[in-house]
């Protein structure tokens, strides 16, 4: 080979190897950079925006509004007082016996009942939550504070005596204990203690029931049925037995109408009342601030449970100025010109605008 064809040969070689390893580092880069761009597309593309979306102005950025408090940090619902904080001794048995009896009513006086057997196996607590002490359970908070006080249902002052009896004929279909009893004095002495630190005037949050917003229309049975089935059945049954285990005095989840339920007498036996003991604590684990059902669920399903069949009582003596009925009270006769139906059922707010309108 000529000296020139060796130099032309040798420069070809070269430039040949040059070229593979720039292909070589070009490949690395171009596979880096694919690689890249998988793990991190934001940097490379933007995802289309309609000129719809960018011609609006931005959203300021806002301070959230506070949330709700939560129940383990609402420091300005009321609690009960503390039964645990008394020292042992006489005042603490009879106020954790009074507790006891309201929390399993059944097994003391229930048709089983160990001390007697007046009542229908409900217990206290399956209306008044916790044993009276939970907020927007139907609580106690407000009874010391209040009674004695006049009320129109019986036409008369009541003493906490005959709002206990008031329980035990009606919400427990049964009959009265005397008010020297032991059981009556625990249940009267644990219902003012826990309610001890209301001062006379005071409503705190969390008395009572959660107030709910009426109805535009009826509440519906028919409607009520579909979410007793959907919300409510799994505890309380199909046919509103409850569930109570084999051999014992009490029920787990109690009746909601039948023979061992409720009378049409007693206090959910309205249907606003229900509906707002419903709302802010059923199904099972719901809270005022983390409820389960709407309000018209809550409605719908009041309306349900209370036009199925159950005890009566004699109400005869009840509301003797008719004037004083509540608007959803179900039975006449009425001051006004609205029939049973809607008072049971609504709409209410014709029934209330009336009410204002006579005063």
């Amino acid at each position: 080979m000529k000296p020139n064809e060796d130099k032309e040969k040798e420069d070809f070689l070269g430039s040949t190897t040059t070229l593979k390893i720039v292909s070589s580092v070009a490949g690395l880069l171009l596979l880096g950079l694919i690689v890249y761009m998988v793990v991190k597309p934001e940097l490379f593309f933007r995802p289309e925006v309609s000129e719809t979306v960018q011609e609006q102005p931005a959203t300021p950025k806002t301070t959230p509004a506070p949330m709700a408090k939560t129940e383990a940090s609402a420091d300005d619902l009321w609690h009960p007082a503390d039964l645990n904080a008394l020292p042992e001794g006489a005042q603490k048995e009879q106020l954790a016996y009074g507790r006891e009896l309201i929390a399993h009513t059944a097994k003391y006086l229930g048709p089983q009942g160990s001390v007697l057997q007046i009542t229908n196996g409900m217990n206290c607590q399956n209306c008044h939550l916790d044993a009276g002490t939970k907020p927007f359970g139907n609580n106690y908070s407000l009874v010391a504070s209040t009674y004695p006080k006049f009320r129109a249902r019986s036409g008369r002052e009541e003493d906490i005596f005959k709002r206990v009896n008031d329980c035990m004929e009606r919400s427990l279909n049964g009959k009265p204990l005397t008010k020297d009893s032991k059981e009556m004095q625990a249940m009267m002495a644990y219902i003012n203690w826990v309610g001890k630190d209301v001062q006379k005037g005071e409503k705190p949050k969390g008395a009572g029931l959660l107030d709910i917003e009426l109805l535009d229309r009826a509440a519906s049975p028919e409607k009520g049925k579909v979410v007793y089935a959907q919300k409510c059945q799994v505890c309380h049954g199909k046919e509103g037995e409850g569930i109570k285990a084999e051999g014992s005095a009490e029920y787990q989840f109690p009746p909601l109408w039948g023979k061992n339920s409720y009378n049409d007498g007693a206090g959910l036996y309205r249907i606003s009342n229900f509906a707002k003991y419903a709302k802010a604590n059923m199904p099972l684990g719901a809270t005022h601030i983390n409820p389960q059902l709407t309000d018209e669920e809550a409605w719908d399903v009041a309306a349900f449970v209370n036009s199925q069949p159950r005890p009566k009582k004699d109400l005869s003596k009840d509301w003797p100025d008719i004037s004083g009925k509540p608007f959803d009270h179900p039975f006449g006769p009425y001051a006004d010109t609205f029939d049973e139906k809607q008072h049971k059922y609504g709409p209410f707010k014709q029934i209330i605008a009336a009410k204002e309108k006579a005063k």
